[in-house]
């Protein structure tokens, strides 16, 4: 079975090193982006399997609005979206969403949700 990789997009450079060496260990292939590169390009460029996508991108980018253009390109990329705050499950946009995951130290539910979405 061929590696399957993860795009990891988060503002906070701490994460993205922390989600790659969690996610890498796991056996995936982790690319990331601070967000700041049109969206499209980059799941153009680095064609992955799955999208973990941080909703608070820095003062004047939203991850809810990312997931709505990937979500206009394509139907079936799945996207998990990560942030310290759950008050945003409720916003309808992120019912586009395949899964959900509040941040934490502890990143078993998110290796869960990584292995419900790519199973």
């Amino acid at each position: 079975m061929a590696q399957k990789t993860i795009l990891v997009v988060d503002d906070e450079k701490h994460i993205r090193m922390l989600y790659r060496e969690e996610l890498e260990a796991g056996g995936y292939k982790v690319s990331t982006s601070d967000g700041t590169e049109d969206i499209l390009v980059v799941i153009g460029r680095e064609k992955p399997d799955l999208v973990v996508l941080d909703i608070k991108l820095g003062i004047n980018r939203s991850g809810l609005d990312l997931l709505q253009e990937i979500r206009q390109e394509d139907q079936n990329l799945p996207v998990i979206l990560s942030t310290a705050y759950d008050s945003f499950k409720h916003d309808m946009k992120s019912i586009a969403a395949d899964h959900y995951v509040v941040k934490s130290v502890d990143l078993s539910e998110l290796k869960e949700k990584v292995e419900l979405a790519l199973s």
